[in-house]
């Protein structure tokens, strides 16, 4: 069976370039999760690297299958320069460890909350993952294993992210397109939800 994250960090190069920074966590009871920063123009981008080395597994089952289910890893692009949006490091450590930890599987559509600021002063405690296949192209790994996704992450306010709950994640996201949102902006206010 192949190392996987070799794979993903060349596919990750690939598509963004050479990282300019990267930073490692490690959880108890965990694999290390390293997340890398990306700078492209007036954006950076970081991604998790370790998510994808294991399945994500049904938290019901009685068993982890080490071999079959989905794999991901996690994108996040904000504006540079707005806020210190690097202290999202560890946020996003930890919403990548969230499978092994808690034994979740991350899709499309899904909330995920951290319960504390993703960055220093930052409006936002919470993210919408949104839909692979984007920014960075689905990994196609050999059989018997699932591709890796790329799953966006868009930051949410509190009041969106409740709102969201209510409506769902389709709703949000076409009243963000409506009202044209910077999903960017490090600083930006929630999207008018009357």
């Amino acid at each position: 069976m192949a190392d996987v994250l070799p794979l993903v960090e060349a596919r990750l190069r690939s598509a963004l370039g050479e990282p300019d920074a990267r930073a490692a966590v490690t959880f108890l009871g965990t694999d290390r999760i390293e997340v890398l920063r990306f700078t492209d123009g007036d954006v950076v981008r970081y991604a998790t690297l370790g998510m994808s080395a294991q399945p994500m597994g049904d938290p019901t089952a009685m068993l982890a299958d080490p071999v079959k289910g989905p794999r991901a890893e996690l994108l996040m692009s904000v504006r540079s320069g707005l806020a210190d949006t690097d202290k999202v490091l560890r946020p996003l450590a930890v919403l990548a460890a969230s499978p092994q930890v808690e034994g979740v599987v991350v899709a499309p559509g899904a909330s995920l909350d951290v319960g504390e600021p993703l960055w220093p002063g930052a409006p936002f405690t919470s993210v919408l993952v949104a839909e692979p296949g984007g920014l960075v192209e689905d990994l196609e790994l050999d059989e018997p294993l699932d591709p890796v996704h790329f799953l966006p992450l868009l930051p949410m306010t509190p009041n969106e992210a409740a709102w969201k709950r209510v409506h769902g994640a389709q709703a949000l996201q076409e009243r963000w397109l409506t009202n044209g949102t910077d999903l960017r902006d490090p600083s930006r206010k929630s999207v008018p939800l009357e």
